[in-house]
């Protein structure tokens, strides 16, 4: 068992969502790659309520620009886990880090792919 989850009920939802918030800070200050997402989430969100389309589209929209910024944080925490054991070049690193960045861009061409098909 781990010494750091000791913690239960309020007082458990109040250190996870302090650890939340400094993950969160921590992204748009480190990385610039979330700072872009954030930006383009910025744009995109708001412009999906000015748009002709139904709830549940509408829903879809701002779901895989959310999902972008979800992806953004986990490829920057296994980035950091992986920098964290070792910045000596290995090809499992190399593999880790190109996998995230993998799973970024599919999460990009959905943004890309749901905007397109609902707005055309």
């Amino acid at each position: 068992m781990s010494p750091f989850k000791g913690q239960t009920g309020l007082k458990r939802i109040l250190n996870a969502s302090g650890y939340s918030l400094d993950g969160l800070r921590a992204a748009f200050t480190g990385e610039a790659a979330f700072r872009q997402l954030v930006l383009l989430n910025v744009i995109l969100i708001p412009l999906s309520f000015f748009l002709n389309v139904s709830r549940v589209e509408r829903a879809l929209l701002i779901a895989v620009c959310l999902l972008a910024l979800i992806v953004e944080l986990l490829n920057s925490a296994v980035e950091a886990a992986i920098d964290r054991i070792s910045l000596e070049r290995h090809p499992l690193s190399k593999n880790a880090k190109d996998m995230g960045s993998a799973a970024q861009l599919v999460a990009l061409s959905m943004i890309a792919l749901v905007w397109a098909v609902i707005l055309l």
